[in-house]
């Protein structure tokens, strides 16, 4: 490895479904990665896909683990420690109050002409309970993110955003907040357009086979831990879970 200096950890605020539920078994299989532990997984293939292939196409998310983004990742701001950040999330976590989102489904989003799309797990409507919750996370945390550097604001590629996307990269380091933020689980890097299908269907199946049809309950926030951001070996390193903390048990209204 080269003698670059090693970059701080970047942390997140996801929900990330409890690892033994139906869902979270689900999506770590699917990743072939379990960021509750930090362990590899044999990788569940969908069915007519080589497994090489699928390996392949889930390389992005498999660096996050399964989750949905609600204040995506950021640097600690100068003089925030850890122990800081810990301890607001949990106070933060607390107050919230649980929700049911409907049944998710299998989705190809972010289609682009000719580029293909990013298949997830996605709401089959908005939820204003969770639309509230994702606007309260990213105001709440906001404090504690460090400025995006150049690269990193770069590698967002504001020129390709809206006017209203780039303001919010501007001011919250993130262009997909409040009324631009889509929940959704990521499974796969862009799936080229002739592979979209056939990936879709054969995720399906799989998700049909092992996740109960019946509302996903949001009763806790998860915060996310990216130690550096290369490994020794020159691969990304992966966001491990490093906080859970539950909501207040009343349903919100």
């Amino acid at each position: 490895m080269s003698g670059a200096l090693p970059q701080p950890a970047r942390y997140a605020v996801y929900f990330a479904p409890p690892p033994d539920s139906a869902l979270g078994r689900f999506g770590s299989a699917i990743l072939g990665y379990d960021a509750e532990s930090g362990a590899d997984m044999v990788q569940r293939v969908p069915a007519g896909i080589d497994a090489e292939r699928f390996r392949a196409l889930t390389t992005h998310p498999r660096v996050y683990g399964f989750h949905a983004t609600l204040k995506a990742p950021f640097r600690l701001a100068p003089q925030v420690s850890e122990a800081t950040l810990l301890a607001a999330f949990a106070s933060f976590a607390a107050k919230r109050r649980r929700f049911q989102l409907a049944p998710l489904a299998l989705r190809a989003v972010g289609r682009q002409p000719g580029a293909g799309a990013f298949i997830a797990l996605a709401e089959r409507e908005p939820a204003p309970a969770l639309a509230a919750l994702e606007r309260a996370t990213v105001e709440a945390f906001e404090p504690f993110r460090a400025a995006l550097t150049e690269a990193e604001y770069k590698k967002r590629r504001p020129d390709k955003l809206t006017g209203q996307q780039r303001a919010y990269l501007d001011r919250y380091g993130y262009p997909y907040v409040f009324e631009e933020f889509r929940f959704h689980m990521t499974l796969t890097n862009r799936v080229p357009e002739a592979e979209v299908e056939s990936v879709v269907a054969g995720l399906a199946t799989l998700y049909e086979e092992v996740v109960p049809s019946v509302p996903v309950v949001v009763d806790q926030l998860v915060l996310f831990k990216q130690e550096q951001a290369m490994r020794e070996n020159g691969e990304p390193a992966r966001f491990r879970v490093i906080a859970r903390q539950d909501f207040e048990q009343v349903v919100a209204v």
